[in-house]
Order: C-alpha cells, then sequence, then structure tokens
C-alpha cells in the first residue's frame, strides 16, 4: 500500500517540476494590478477633490445669501419677502449643485469603465499568451513522454 503511495507522489511531484512556473508573468500580474489601483485612485481622489470644492462653494454660497435674511428689516412683509427670496435662490442653487455633483459622477463613471475596459482587454491578452505558453509546453511534455515509450 505504501508503495502506491509513493509512486503517485512521485509522479505529481515530477509532474509539477516539469512545468515550468514563470515568475515573470506574476510580476507583470502584480505590476498591471498595482497601475490600475493607482489609476482608480487617481480618479477617485480627483472626484473627492472636485466635490469637496462644490460642497465648500455651496456652503459659502449659502451663507453669503443667508446675510441678507438675518438683516435687520423696518417691516415684517421684509422679513417675508428675504426669506422667499432665499429659498427661490437655495432651490435655484441647490439644482445647479446637484447637476454638478451629477456630472462628476459621469465623469468617474466613464472614466473608470475605461479603465477597466483597458486592463481587462490587457489581461485578455496576457491570459492568451500565457494560454499558448503552456499549452505548448503541455505538448512537447506530451510528445516527450509517448516518445519514451
Amino acid at each position: 500500500m505504501a508503495s502506491k503511495t509513493d509512486d503517485f507522489s512521485k509522479y505529481i511531484t515530477d509532474m509539477l517540476s516539469s512545468y515550468k512556473m514563470d515568475g515573470e508573468a506574476f510580476k507583470t500580474a502584480f505590476k498591471s494590478s498595482a497601475e490600475l489601483n493607482d489609476k482608480m485612485a487617481k480618479v477617485a481622489l480627483e472626484a473627492a477633490a472636485k466635490t469637496n470644492e462644490l460642497s465648500s462653494k455651496w456652503a459659502k454660497d449659502t451663507l453669503a445669501k443667508m446675510s441678507d435674511v438675518t438683516k435687520s428689516k423696518d417691516e415684517p412683509q421684509d422679513y417675508s419677502k428675504a426669506m422667499t427670496e432665499f429659498a427661490s435662490a437655495q432651490a435655484e442653487m441647490s439644482a445647479e449643485m446637484v447637476s454638478a455633483y451629477a456630472e462628476i459622477a459621469k465623469k468617474v463613471q466613464m472614466e473608470t469603465v475605461e479603465l477597466l475596459m483597458s486592463a481587462g482587454k490587457d489581461a485578455q491578452e496576457e491570459m492568451s499568451s500565457a494560454i499558448k505558453s503552456a499549452s505548448d509546453e503541455m505538448t512537447k511534455m506530451a510528445a516527450k513522454a509517448t516518445s519514451k515509450k
């Protein structure tokens, strides 16, 4: 019984040792992954910076318009008028800001899709090359094994 186990172990060991692992392929895959992560991080950081600028502008504009509301008025209806104007200006500004946020999100989405499609194409090319190389190696090994018999 032990001899059968030993024979199988030897078979597996021989098979694995005859199959050459391409360390360069692992380096290339790691480098490609790191480059993709770098590009994705740049997209995310750029979007974060733009949304931060937009939020800051929105806050500044809102505070500037609030100063008109808080000013002392002579007549009670002037307070109502100031609040109505503020609410109208806020509604308009909110629509503009939401549209600007949507443009940022759209740009991020498009850049992300482009990056992923490019990475997928590169990965597909690398995989095709690796499969062809492995297939050629296996064909050589099979020919070598059959010629020994």
